[in-house]
């Protein structure tokens, strides 16, 4: 017997955090040259090559993390965060997304926004194999497993 899936589906909410993400891509690569890569941008502030490249990275990782209190200054709630999977499979999906951003070069973010937005052929292809892996990982957890990726783990 199968299990249906709920998907939540919000449009403009993707919508507006797409903007937003763009918009920061652009202001990091006009006003500093970088790619917005999120892991990048975390291993760089842990292992910083200069003092002046630590500083803008600690300033975006600090909006990055004090968002959800802003959200909720303004809001009056906090951000609903659900975790769908246990400890084990967030490690172990941890330790994929690791060893994937080093051997692809980069994460979704800096391959999927700031690459195909400067035409790399690198980042169309990682994007194109991280699109890949998504479809098949749904359909399978989805449909074939027919629990969805609460119950896989």
């Amino acid at each position: 017997m199968r299990i249906a899936v709920p998907t939540d589906f919000t449009p403009l909410a993707s919508l507006g955090g797409g903007i937003l993400i763009g918009l920061a891509s652009v202001l990091l690569m006009a006003n500093f040259g970088r790619v917005m890569g999120a892991t990048g941008i975390l291993a760089g502030f842990l292992m910083p090559t200069s003092r002046s490249h630590r500083g803008w990275r600690a300033r975006l990782l600090a909006g990055m993390v004090s968002t959800p209190a802003l959200f909720w200054l303004v809001r009056g709630q906090s951000v609903p965060v659900e975790v769908p999977v246990s400890s084990t499979a967030m490690i172990i999906g941890g330790l994929i997304a690791g060893v994937g951003v080093t051997f692809g070069g980069g994460c979704t973010s800096g391959h999927c926004v700031c690459g195909i937005a400067r035409l790399s052929t690198r980042s169309i292809v990682a994007t194109v194999v991280f699109m890949i892996t998504a479809v098949v990982t749904a359909y399978v957890t989805r449909h074939v497993l027919g629990t969805g990726i609460r119950g896989a783990l």
